[in-house]
């Protein structure tokens, strides 16, 4: 009898999930039957019949196809009504990633995110940690004049993040801090000076501002992670260079937050323990 009223209640679902995406894409029954390629008699009967025969596959995919649904919404099977097109759509996105500080994208997902926590792989050191010399340093070729226009619009906006409801946490390769401790890489040319203020900077950063903001070292030589930054359960971004690659999907959204996690466990320096490593980087500096 269960088995009966289950196929009863599905039937009934079926007829009334047809009648809505009917109304929502002003369709009729002589204009889906004609679609389907089915007598208009047959599409009467899916929506007068009151047992517990539901129609074939074949038929169900025309009507899905025909008034932009998933078959699996006419079913009873999903929750989603949206064609799986529509759903990879929605779910994956790519956007063009700016080489600038100023990102309205990225602020965008920041404030869309705030109150939850924001877990951060960045592609090399990230700028919301910088000192203002670093910064102007690093982008004052690319950004020429409007290079303090656009620190100052980036301190701004990264004063915002600090200040939200949202607890940060950042997992950077090792080396990445090696190599700007010791001015080589990317970092050639940058004096001593400034690298052992930005030393200083970090230090300060991760006392003051714990524990919403935690500091995490990994060896790459270990574990390998891609740029990413994780908006609480909202969506998951992947860094390309110029774009980003958005998910949005609860699924992959919770496998890269289990990826950073596992980062996060295997980290060489845990927040801790970073006051006293940056101490030792810092004392290694060398004019």
């Amino acid at each position: 009898m269960r088995q009966i009223s289950d196929k009863r209640l599905r039937a009934c679902l079926f007829r009334t999930r047809l009648q809505e995406a009917m109304k929502t894409a002003n369709s009729n029954q002589t204009l889906l039957s004609a679609q389907v390629g089915v007598d208009r008699s047959t599409i009467s009967q899916l929506l007068k019949d009151k047992g517990a025969r539901l129609p074939n596959a074949h038929l169900v995919g025309g009507c899905a196809e025909a008034l932009g649904v998933s078959s699996d919404w006419l079913l009873g099977l999903s929750d989603k009504p949206e064609n799986a097109e529509d759903l990879v759509a929605t779910s994956l996105s790519m956007t063009q990633a700016k080489r600038a500080l100023v990102d309205d994208t990225i602020f965008g997902w920041y404030q869309e995110a705030d109150g939850y926590k924001i877990r951060y792989v960045p592609a090399m050191l990230p700028d919301m940690l910088k000192t203002r010399a670093v910064l102007n340093w690093e982008y004052e070729k690319h950004l020429g004049r409007s290079s303090d226009q656009a620190i100052a619009a980036s301190e701004e906006r990264l004063n915002w993040m600090r200040q939200s409801q949202s607890d940060y946490e950042i997992c950077i390769a090792l080396h990445e801090i090696e190599s700007f401790a010791a001015g080589t890489g990317y970092y050639a040319g940058l004096s001593a000076e400034i690298r052992a203020a930005q030393i200083d900077h970090w230090t300060a950063l991760s006392e003051t501002l714990y524990p919403r903001l935690r500091l995490y070292l990994f060896c790459a030589r270990h574990l390998y992670s891609a740029p990413i930054t994780i908006f609480g359960p909202l969506l998951a971004a992947l860094y390309m260079g110029s774009n980003y690659l958005v998910f949005r999907d609860s699924i992959r959204v919770s496998a890269i937050t289990d990826h950073f996690d596992n980062l996060l466990r295997q980290a060489d320096i845990t927040t801790r323990d970073l006051p006293s490593f940056l101490s030792v980087l810092k004392s290694q500096i060398k004019d």
